[in-house]
């Protein structure tokens, strides 16, 4: 076997699982230590001849993965240890539970869809919905009432629409109920106590879910436990944020889809629900690029039709940093048209057959055509009316009335002028016309990667206060007046403003073009000049929510001990009483129940847990995690008017 250092390969989710099982408590015991050990190559990977990889325990301990076509472990039979204890030996389970998760395997593709599993082809059928005979499932009597209405009021986009919903199979509501619990335990462990048998429950119960045809329970699961991994490792892509709202996402889909109805948006389906588009015109906007901590990279095109109608054109594939930066030159696979993704960009395309998935996504099944179009600049239609709107009334729109089908927000378009920087973050202000002077807006870049040019570009701009700029971007849904542009280009009939190339058609795409000092107009505008400016009190980060956010993030960081301890050191009036004097009193009430549940531990005289079930807290966690959600969402719109 060669000694030069190999990467682990990825495990699918339920044969990790699987080997948790299999351990004796005892050896459960041992696993995290075990698996730390594996992880910083202790024993060493080693690639055979044949692509296999061993981890040598001791002289009578071999742990062999022999990897699948896609190069990932997807069976038990995949993963053997020579020890006598094998296959339920803490060797093999320690190996399985360093490797990367990885991705749920795709469905075999329909026999007239493109060869790029992606760009899809027909559409799959979602599970059947079939009456269920099992009850609605509920809180628990220590939960009480309001913290399951808490949860329907301010749950947000995910909540089950009355005209669309479905009645579940009990296959899923049994699936949707044992991930809940599962859950509900993960976050009374906390970070501290979620090791790898924690971690296990999970995977388990999103496998169950996977069967059930719950894939976007399955999903929201493991974006949880790589949360989790990353936040036990101190990963530097660990967030504590992030793991709060992931927690909450999964808690409120596995709620919602126990109770037996919900929206079918909500269940979700295993592969994009490609459905008949007919013929469609539709123009370029601009690229977007994509890189994945998972490895993935490539590039999004995003189209615009003439009835407003928002379509986008994927590459993304393993390959990380590489392939995203090489991808936006790359060409287009649709329909047979000879146009790479800059032309596309700038161009436009006429589709017969075309083939559209929920989320606006243009698939290349066989009897898709398309032929090249000249291109639309942003000054003409259909372009011209995403500027046309004002940016608040546009973000206002999205935060009321969520696609379920969207992959994130949606693009919108503004004309700025440039204030000045505030650290990464570019300082502007919305022209508006006739009207008082708009808040400032910070733009951030849509993607922070140092080696892809959005941050170059946004402090090239940052140089030239009172610069006009139109402005294409996806807005920043979880801070206040924040947009992540992708795209900018001149303001129409504006004097001080960019002057780009007459071959980029009036846009830069901002995370593949670099702006040079020739795409500037000389000097500064009239009685502009470097301004040092202040951004001034942020309305969501100075509100008194922190203190919400704060216990929330202390028990996913310790659990319900790290909550039932946090609030044992002061009275509930002085430590939520800024809430209520800010007007936040359900906010001040959640969190006061909150803190009651996690010390809530009732004993008999022997001393044992009468309820050790963690039904209650997770509901009370999730009630004021689903308020602050809806409080913050109310705090952002408001920054931009």
């Amino acid at each position: 076997m060669s000694t030069a250092p190999t990467p682990l390969p990825p495990v699918a989710p339920e044969v990790l699982a699987e080997a948790v099982e299999n351990l004796t408590a005892r050896l459960r015991k041992k696993l995290d230590a075990a698996i730390e050990g594996c992880a910083a190559g202790t024993p060493a990977a080693e690639q055979a001849d044949d692509g296999s990889i061993g981890f040598r325990f001791g002289e009578d301990a071999v742990v062999t993965l022999r990897l699948g076509p896609g190069g990932a472990v997807t069976s038990a039979g995949q993963a053997v240890c020579s020890c006598l204890l094998a296959p339920r030996c803490l060797h093999r389970a320690a190996v399985l539970g360093a490797a990367p998760l990885a991705d749920a395997a795709p469905p075999e593709p329909e026999p007239d869809s493109a060869a790029d599993s992606d760009s899809g082809g027909g559409a799959e059928p979602e599970p059947s919905a079939v009456p269920s005979s099992e009850p609605a499932a509920a809180a628990p009597a220590g939960a009480g009432a309001a913290a399951q209405q808490a949860v329907r009021e301010d749950a947000g986009p995910t909540e089950p629409d009355p005209a669309r919903a479905a009645v579940l199979t009990p296959a899923q509501t049994a699936a949707a109920s044992a991930l809940w619990r599962a859950a509900a335990e993960a976050l009374a462990a906390g970070v501290t106590a979620g090791g790898a048998v924690v971690q296990a429950e999970l995977l388990r119960a999103a496998h169950t879910a996977r069967l059930a045809g719950l894939p976007r329970a399955e999903a929201a699961t493991l974006r949880l436990v790589r949360g989790l991994r990353a936040a036990r490792e101190r990963s530097g892509t660990h967030r504590l944020a992030d793991l709060t709202a992931a927690f909450r996402e999964l808690l409120h889909i596995a709620a919602v889809l126990a109770s037996g109805a919900a929206d079918p948006a909500l269940a979700g389906s295993v592969r994009r629900a490609y459905r008949p588009g007919g013929s469609l015109r539709v123009q370029g906007l601009c690229r977007e690029p994509v890189l994945s901590a998972t490895g993935y990279g490539g590039v999004v095109t995003h189209l615009l039709a003439p009835d407003g109608g928002r379509y986008s054109v994927s590459d993304v594939r393993p390959g990380g940093l590489a392939r995203a930066k090489g991808a936006g030159s790359a060409s287009v696979a649709l329909g047979g048209a000879v146009l790479d993704h800059a032309g596309l960009a700038r161009g436009g395309l006429r589709i017969a057959g075309a083939t559209v998935s929920p989320d606006g996504r243009l698939g290349a099944g066989r009897g898709v055509q398309a032929t090249p179009l000249p291109g639309v600049r942003w000054t003409d239609a259909p372009a011209a009316a995403l500027f046309a709107r004002p940016a608040a009334e546009a973000v206002a729109a999205q935060l009321a009335d969520p696609d379920p089908d969207a992959a994130g927000p949606a693009l919108l378009g503004c004309d700025v002028t440039v204030v000045g920087a505030a650290g990464e973050d570019l300082l502007v202000r919305e022209i508006r016309t006739g009207e008082a002077p708009a808040p400032l807006l910070r733009l951030r870049a849509a993607h922070p990667h140092p080696e892809l040019p959005h941050r170059e570009n946004l402090r090239r701009i940052a140089a030239h206060p009172g610069l006009a700029l139109r402005v294409l971007g996806r807005p920043d849904l979880d801070r206040a007046a924040t947009l992540r542009p992708l795209a900018v280009g001149p303001v129409p009939d504006a004097e001080h403003t960019l002057r780009l190339p007459e071959e980029w058609f009036g846009r830069a795409d901002l995370g593949y073009e670099r702006l040079q000092g020739s795409h500037f107009p000389p000097g500064t505008a009239p009685g502009a000049g470097p301004l040092t400016v202040d951004p001034g009190p942020d309305p969501l980060a100075d509100a008194p929510l922190w203190r919400v956010r704060r216990l929330l993030e202390t028990g996913v960081a310790g659990g319900r001990r790290a909550v039932a301890e946090s609030a044992r050191g002061s009275e509930p009036a002085a430590a939520y009483g800024p809430l209520r004097r800010a007007g936040f009193t359900a906010a001040a009430e959640l969190a006061t129940a909150l803190a009651a549940e996690a010390d809530r531990r009732p004993r008999d005289a022997f001393g044992r847990l009468t309820d050790p079930s963690a039904d209650g807290y997770a509901w009370a966690w999730l009630s004021a995690a689903a308020h602050l959600a809806a409080a913050e969402r109310s705090l952002v719109a408001a920054s931009w008017a």
